[in-house]
């Protein structure tokens, strides 16, 4: 497997955070999470904006389901935000959304952490497709992912500060997750945003260590693919060729960012990517 070298992606960023990349409809999405815009790459254009942090979307029906704000929320053009829940409302800690993408099933996925970095603060939460939304998993600080094996019955999900990706067994008709375990650890940066391609190998956005790593599904460390930004954030890979793997960065706490920090970056690749799973909400 080869990918890079990495070059920006005419006009896209600089961003303070980007995040949340997604192949949909052909093409990629993204977001700048602290502005709340999401837009279309190639070339960007604004595909939504919401005055509150938004940190992840998934496809959903004729709009998108978002990890943002404290909560997850559906996103329709010419429509107000509708709420599904906002289960981080009145938190001792003030906390956001972070990361979020749909499993195969059709649910939806999404973490939460402190705006502090509160160790041990931040959730993880489902969207069912009834719409209901339930906490499902504690204790974390900075999640990041989920992302699924393409059979969705398992989820891997990184704790950033704490340098490790878990895998976690998930039940397919349910979503219930069970018991988590170490996939992976990481030194010298944070796990960040994740991809699984079409090898169910997982790539892991690496902040602070200008790299992006695939994993074999064993956990094995199979590539460190080198970033020219200090702070990737999130990855994606072309579901169709030429095939291609796309990294977002940060700007964010940066004294002095480089030409690529904030950037959305792109590479050639010799994997296929897979679709973005859509969130499936029950009709009647």
């Amino acid at each position: 497997m080869t990918a890079g070298p990495f070059t920006p992606l005419p006009g896209a960023g600089p961003w303070e955070l980007g995040e949340g990349l997604r192949a949909v409809g052909g093409g990629f999405v993204a977001v700048d999470l602290l502005a709340g815009n999401l837009y279309r790459l190639e070339p960007p254009t604004l595909a939504a904006s919401v005055p509150f942090p938004l940190g992840a979307v998934a496809p959903a029906g004729d709009g998108w389901i978002a990890a943002a704000g404290t909560g997850v929320v559906l996103l329709r053009e010419r429509a107000a935000p509708e709420w599904l829940a906002r289960p981080e409302d009145g938190a001792p800690t003030p906390m956001r959304m972070n990361d979020g993408a749909a499993d195969p099933s059709g649910r939806f996925w999404a973490g939460s952490m402190a705006y502090d970095g509160t160790e041990g603060a931040g959730s993880l939460y489902r969207a069912d497709r009834d719409g209901s939304v339930h906490r499902v998993m504690d204790g974390l600080t900075v999640p990041n992912g989920p992302v699924f094996t393409p059979d969705g019955t398992a989820m891997y999900l990184a704790d950033s500060p704490r340098g490790v990706i878990y895998r976690v067994p998930v039940d397919p008709a349910s979503g219930a997750p069970g018991e988590r375990e170490v996939f992976a650890r990481v030194s010298g940066g944070s796990p960040d945003g994740m991809a699984v391609d079409a090898e169910g190998c997982v790539w892991s956005a690496v902040w602070g260590a200008s790299a992006v790593h695939r994993y074999a599904p064993s956990g094995e460390l199979l590539a460190v693919l080198p970033v020219p930004a200090v702070q990737p954030t999130s990855v994606c890979l072309s579901p169709r060729p030429p095939y291609r793997v796309l990294v977002t960065t940060a700007a964010y706490g940066l004294d002095s960012p480089g030409p690529a920090d904030g950037r959305v970056l792109a590479a050639p690749a010799s994997v296929r990517g897979l679709p973005t799973a859509p969130y499936r909400p029950q009709i009647g």
